[in-house]
């Protein structure tokens, strides 16, 4: 952001939920989120932001909004199998990690506003066989047109994980992903004892899934190991993650959000969760970072998860 643009109200400090709505109202006023560029992650995260707040706040009309920017993704994002990674012309393909944090937040607007989670089952089941590459893994990046990978990129380390927190959450007990979950748990059987993650929104994506998958030993060793990690990439002063370990000076506002999340989604550090939060207030990049949608959505979960967090009986 130049010297003219009007800098972000600060997350910390203060109530969380009007913390977040302030920062809301700016990323409105300046046309960043929900009125900016789509962008699948980010929308994802918004829609679950939104929703978390209409809870705690008893607000139907932010309901609303969150079924606004779903039609606003399916408009613009929406193939005939799938959602493409963003509107941007450097955003096409579709991502695994992607469309999973987008069935996930349908998911949990759909406990408020009917049809939405058997939406986001339907869409798991149509890109599911897609992106699994059986007794393989599941391929991180896809074209479009989901007729085959992209090329250059291969198999996601997490993508697995991370949809097997989202498929049990959508399932809930009925049975509609058993086959999904089943392939699932082949991939991760394997696989968990040996890895080691060493990215900051990898590591805290990990601890938020090892959280909605509490009762499996992968995700009990995943949190000790994650947590681990994260004490070599704690620079105090002035109080961030970097973002892997030896990359002291090498940090961004939007990875420290999702660590944060998954530092709260583990219950731990929360020393650590609001130096970070504060020291991002002021923080800036000096490039386009500044002024994504990413940085703003993700650093209002960040400081109020909501949804995020698995409740009782969920």
């Amino acid at each position: 952001m130049d010297a003219g643009t009007p800098q972000p109200p600060p997350l910390a400090g203060g109530d969380a939920t009007g913390a977040v709505l302030t920062r809301l109202d700016w990323m409105r006023s300046a046309g960043i989120w929900p009125n900016g560029l789509r962008y699948l992650w980010t929308d994802g995260f918004g829609v679950v932001l939104l929703v978390s707040l209409a809870e705690a706040l008893d607000r139907d009309d932010l309901l609303d909004d969150a079924e606004g920017v779903v039609a606003e993704v399916d408009r613009v994002l929406r193939r005939p199998v799938g959602y493409r990674i963003g509107e941007a012309p450097d955003r096409s393909g579709q991502y695994f990690h992607y469309l999973t944090i987008w069935a996930f937040a349908l998911g949990v607007l759909g406990t408020h506003r009917p049809g939405h989670r058997q939406r986001a089952v339907d869409m798991v089941r149509a890109v599911h066989p897609h992106f699994l590459s059986s007794g393989r893994g599941v391929w991180w990046k896809m074209r479009e047109d989901l007729s085959g990978p992209e090329p250059g990129f291969g198999l996601g380390g997490l993508d697995p994980f991370q949809a097997m927190a989202v498929y049990r959450f959508l399932d809930g007990g009925t049975g509609d992903l058993t086959a999904e979950i089943a392939d699932m748990a082949a991939l991760i059987e394997p696989m968990w004892p040996d890895l080691v993650i060493h990215q900051d929104l990898g590591l805290g994506m990990m601890l938020w899934a090892a959280r909605w998958c509490a009762d499996q030993r992968w995700a009990t060793v995943h949190r000790a190991r994650g947590l681990e990690v994260l004490d070599h990439m704690w620079i105090e002063p002035p109080g961030y993650f970097c973002r892997e370990p030896g990359q002291s000076d090498v940090r961004f506002a939007f990875t420290n959000y999702g660590v944060a999340l998954g530092l709260r989604a583990a219950g731990a550090s929360p020393d650590r969760v609001d130096r970070l939060m504060t020291y991002f207030d002021t923080y800036r990049s000096g490039d386009n970072y500044d002024r994504e949608a990413i940085t703003h959505v993700m650093g209002c979960v960040a400081r109020f998860p909501g949804r995020f967090l698995p409740r009782h009986g969920t």
